[in-house]
């Protein structure tokens, strides 16, 4: 079994039309209807008894009240030993409240109607999702214990409000389907896992500052060049480049400074429709193992090192054959 079957299909499912979400954003925030967290939500959705910090005292630490058509939660504020909070599917615009849950592990606030993703810093936070939302800035992130952050499905320009400083164990970062044109300001030198797909991205100008990086999804943007990735990315081993506006084998050829490269998406781009285009790749990525979503074979393989060497021998006789019109020239 293929190392990379585990990243087949990670965006097959992002279908995505701006308007219609921007118009269903605008008809959730006429339509909503004061409803705040209350007792019976709370008993309800409240599981995991666990000793407290003391351990002497015991607290429940899990909280369920997705789904709930909630818009205020101020009534969380008061259960300070929380460690593991889903509070997605509501129609929250504020989540200030979570300020006071210090001990927080992990949060879920997926398909809400936040415009920020805004917190106090949670000291012991380690995974936090937003998708779906309606948020337009990175500001206001900064857990220092945060490995996982998800912010895709939202309306984001910029990154530059993710601070390297503030994440420093950040592993994994979620941006799916925003508004990002670029790449340029993410500088989060530990990062894993990134995510990009279906953004405005035409370029990936800075992306070498990335240099833990193993898995890079770029799917659906407007990227036709490969240029900025260097030999300093020497973790990344698969990229995913399906649907971008890729039409030259010479542009795949740039990859070669990566020496841990096994795994590369181009399908449904314009350089598919080459002429034996796996070959072609892997004559140009001689340590590719898997290119869409099949491995190369051993056929495919010597069928490649003879046509890389058919092409060096041609490319010496012609050069010999300059030499020599030279050097007639210049006697």
């Amino acid at each position: 079994m293929s190392d990379y079957s585990d990243y087949d299909g990670e965006d097959d499912n992002i279908d995505i039309d701006n308007d219609i979400i921007e118009q269903d954003g605008e008809d959730n925030l006429e339509n909503v209807t004061e409803n705040s967290l209350n007792d019976e939500n709370i008993r309800e959705g409240l599981s995991l008894l666990c000793k407290t910090g003391n351990g002497i005292s015991h607290a429940y630490v899990r909280l369920d009240v997705h789904d709930k058509n909630l818009t205020d939660i101020n009534k969380i504020s008061n259960f300070i030993h929380l460690r593991y909070l889903d509070i997605s599917g509501n129609n929250l615009k504020d989540i200030s409240p979570l300020n006071h849950l210090t001990h927080l592990l992990t949060l879920k606030a997926d398909r809400n109607l936040l415009t920020s993703a805004r917190l106090e810093e949670l000291p012991y936070l380690q995974s936090a999702s937003f998708a779906h939302n309606a948020i337009t800035s990175t500001e206001g992130i900064s857990h220092p214990l945060l490995e996982s952050l998800i912010l895709s499905f939202n309306n984001i320009v910029d990154v530059r409000g993710l601070d390297q400083q503030k994440l420093a164990k950040l592993q994994t970062l979620e941006l799916r389907a925003n508004k990002l044109t670029s790449v340029e300001h993410l500088t989060l030198p530990k990062l894993k896992n990134l995510y990009l797909a279906a953004n405005l991205i035409d370029n990936l100008n800075g992306i070498d500052k990335l240099v833990q990086l193993r898995t890079l999804h770029m799917r659906d943007n407007a990227i036709k060049s490969l240029d900025g990735f260097t030999d300093n990315m020497k973790h990344l081993q698969y990229i995913n480049l399906r649907g971008t506006n890729i039409d030259d084998i010479k542009e795949v050829s740039k990859l070669k400074c990566l020496p841990l490269l096994r795994a590369v998406v181009l399908s449904e781009s314009p350089v598919a429709d080459e002429n034996d285009y796996r070959i072609e790749i892997l004559i140009a990525l001689r340590r590719l193992e898997r290119l869409d979503k099949e491995e190369y074979n051993e056929d495919e393989r010597q069928e490649a090192e003879e046509i890389n060497e058919q092409r060096r021998q041609e490319e010496q006789l012609q050069k010999g054959a300059e030499e020599v019109i030279q050097s007639d020239e210049e006697s």
